[in-house]
């Protein structure tokens, strides 16, 4: 399976995915913006903004990163936020200090690498974490205060928002990950096979294969409790319905 060859003039990069399982849209966090795969424009929903660091829930995006052409925003951006689809966003903290290459928020805060590791409840004040890895991916909830990170040594676990750390036993190595509910995970490795885990990321199995190494991915649960698999390699945009066990291209 080849999917349709992706838009990398336009995207640059592709650094995170938001899905919504429920109308099925898909929105491309990019170097240059974020981005409606299949919108068939090639104007993007936000500003330009490299958005390295991204991360979606309950109708508002988080994001960090790099102002594109024309921008107001500082440099490095820090952490900042959209509630109106991106069109618009606030600047929270870190701005000029931060380029989280890492991010995502959970139901505790927010958690974010940018050569450390730094945990926020309140979006303003900053913790930094001997956690004593550097990850190459953190993946959390809104609902829940578990956190996950990926690391060329393996999966690390922390259930207090990135406080404390702990590594499970027989955890694949993997390059991205993202919850679809507070239980459900899907994981990649850094060749394209995929993995699934029921437990909160505590035990892993192996499902299927996307055609080329990921650039990002994101879950969700779908009719009948289903798991949905969104990522994007070089070939573009690949969709699993079957809980990460098959998959095939969807328009970019």
């Amino acid at each position: 399976m080849k999917a349709a060859a992706p838009a990398a003039d336009l995207y640059g990069h592709v650094h995170g995915i938001s899905a919504d399982p429920q109308s099925g849209r898909v929105l491309l966090a990019t170097h240059n913006g974020l981005f409606e795969a299949g919108s068939g424009s090639a104007a993007p929903l936000s500003p330009v903004i490299d958005l390295m660091g991204f991360a979606a829930g309950d109708g508002q995006f988080f994001a960090s990163g790099h102002p594109g052409p024309g921008s107001d925003l500082p440099e490095p951006v820090g952490l900042i936020r959209s509630s109106d689809g991106a069109r618009t966003w606030e600047q929270l903290s870190r701005q000029g200090e931060s380029d989280f290459h890492a991010l995502t928020a959970t139901g505790s805060g927010v958690i974010g690498f940018d050569g450390q590791l730094r945990i926020t409840e309140d979006l303003e004040t900053w913790q930094t974490v001997d956690a004593g890895f550097h990850p190459y991916s953190l993946a959390g909830t809104l609902t829940s205060p578990v956190v996950l990170a990926t690391t060329e040594q393996g999966i690390h676990r922390s259930h207090d928002g990135g406080k404390t750390w702990s590594s499970p036993e027989d955890g694949p190595v993997l390059l991205l990950t993202a919850f679809a509910d507070d239980a459900t995970v899907a994981g990649i490795a850094p060749d394209g096979l995929v993995y699934t885990s029921s437990d909160a990321g505590r035990s892993w199995q192996k499902a299927g294969n996307a055609s080329a190494p990921p650039e990002a991915m994101t879950a969700g649960i779908g009719e009948g409790g289903k798991l949905l698999v969104w990522v994007y390699t070089a070939n573009g945009l690949e969709y699993s319905d079957d809980g990460g066990k098959t998959f095939a291209p969807q328009g970019t």
